[in-house]
């Protein structure tokens, strides 16, 4: 089987890796035709452009997205649907916007493509090594990928989800959760931290990866982090939201559903990004209007 990719970052390049590992032919396009080097490597065929890549062939089109959510993938798809020829299918499995997937999938249907939203869960190694994955879109479609799906993931880490937009949402939710888990870890840890014992961190975070409620993949990572006597006055403590945790919590205001933890989770990373700090000054200097508290200078 044949499939084309768009989209050779860190992701894509990893499920590209992966269906070369599993015999799949891989054709590949993205705008930094540097990749075009590593994916030959690997076995793949670079196209320098949209043309070439998606020139008319005997057999259906297969297109994968792996782009960055909104306009660049929406734009892409608008693009790419105008070469593509009925029947052909269209996976977008990056991180879009559940709305954005309905939109998308009407703009294929217009045209007589089939097109999947496919959540993607599971990291860099992930994408290459065995991902999670979340499909949304119709089911013989689905039925007839499959067998992709299952060569690019772990054992049942493959879900059909529905119809459009619904493979989006659940990453979406995924990511939501994924926001609160790292949250709680991080607390967890910083009081630890400052804790009056001398706890081993490292063995401390292996140690609730065996055999307790609360061992995950994220423990792991977590034990890797200390393992590797990471200097931590050289982090910056500035937490980027790519998205998928304010549209989760978007999404829980629109529905009137309580999601307490995951919003606090959201607040926090705005509160990291936020340099200026204006609102903790200005209560600073309310205590010290109404109280004579003191404030401390900036320096």
């Amino acid at each position: 089987m044949e499939i084309s990719m768009i989209g050779l970052g860190k992701m894509g390049m990893g499920v590209a890796e992966n269906l070369l590992n599993h015999q799949y032919k891989v054709n590949g396009f993205d705008i930094n035709s540097n990749l075009g080097e590593k994916l030959t490597e690997l076995g793949g065929i670079f196209y320098s452009n949209i043309d070439s890549l998606l020139a008319d062939k005997a057999q259906q089109k297969i297109i994968w997205l792996m782009l960055p959510a909104g306009d660049l993938t929406n734009n892409m798809i608008k693009l790419v649907v105008e070469k593509m020829s009925k029947n052909d299918i269209l996976i977008d499995a990056g991180n879009s916007h559940y709305q954005d997937s309905l939109n998308n999938a009407e703009i294929c249907q217009e045209k007589g493509i089939n097109f999947l939203d496919v959540g993607t869960s599971g990291g860099v190694a992930g994408a290459r090594n065995g991902a999670c994955m979340m499909v949304g879109g119709s089911r013989q479609i689905f039925e007839q990928l499959q067998h992709v799906f299952e060569d690019l993931c772990v054992d049942k880490g493959v879900i059909y989800t529905g119809e459009n937009g619904s493979g989006h949402y659940l990453k979406m939710v995924h990511n939501g959760i994924e926001y609160g888990m790292m949250q709680s870890i991080g607390e967890g840890f910083n009081l630890l931290h400052h804790s009056p014992y001398e706890y081993e961190l490292a063995e401390v975070s292996q140690v609730f990866n065996h055999g307790s409620v609360i061992r995950s993949w994220l423990m792991e990572l977590m034990e890797n982090i200390y393992r590797e006597k990471i200097d931590f006055n050289e982090i910056a403590g500035i937490i980027p939201s790519s998205g998928e945790g304010k549209w989760t919590v978007e999404e829980a205001l629109r529905l009137k559903v309580n999601l307490p933890v995951i919003s606090q989770a959201l607040m926090t990373r705005f509160a990291s990004e936020d340099c200026d700090k204006m609102g903790e000054k200005l209560v600073a200097l309310l205590r010290n209007q109404f109280g004579g508290h003191a404030f401390i200078k900036d320096e």
